[in-house]
């Protein structure tokens, strides 16, 4: 599904991404550069799915420039864009994709596949923790817009 890039990439820059993310914000020098060594940049043009909804979860990916929709059950929930990650959870359980993702704009990605994910999981334990801190911030944040949209406008 996604076209690679085998240009080589600017490792300072990538490392600044991955840095800026609450999931490897704890992360050092050596373990940023094992996530850069595992990482492939990849441009999708506007237009194209990312990831299908239904579909079994192979990629985590982060958007380094561009914007994308997150489409569920055929409408646009949200717009994403630079600093924006997804498809951690499908590969943490191995479960089906939750929402497509459609890019709006062309996309430059980094993506990490399946076996580069649990590399890391098992190389960098600490990866693990920052993770569950960063899924735990998510269920919040949903839970907080669920309470909401339950809530009664005045």
């Amino acid at each position: 599904m996604f076209r690679c890039v085998n240009a080589p990439k600017d490792s300072r820059d990538t490392k600044a991404h991955f840095r800026a993310l609450p999931i490897f914000a704890g992360c050092t020098e050596d373990q940023l550069g094992e996530i850069d060594r595992l990482a492939d940049e990849v441009h999708v043009e506007a237009g194209r799915t990312v990831l299908r909804q239904g579909d079994l979860g192979q990629e985590f990916a982060l958007i380094v420039s561009g914007e994308a929709d997150i489409v569920k059950d055929g409408a646009v929930v949200a717009r994403i864009g630079p600093g924006a990650y997804f498809g951690e959870v499908a590969l943490l359980d191995s479960i089906t994709r939750t929402a497509s993702v459609v890019a709006a704009t062309d996309l430059t990605l980094e993506v990490i596949d399946r076996r580069g994910f649990n590399t890391l999981l098992d190389d960098l334990p600490s990866l693990s923790r920052s993770m569950l801190k960063g899924m735990a911030s998510r269920m919040a944040e949903l839970e907080d817009e669920l309470h909401q949209l339950k809530t009664p406008q005045a």
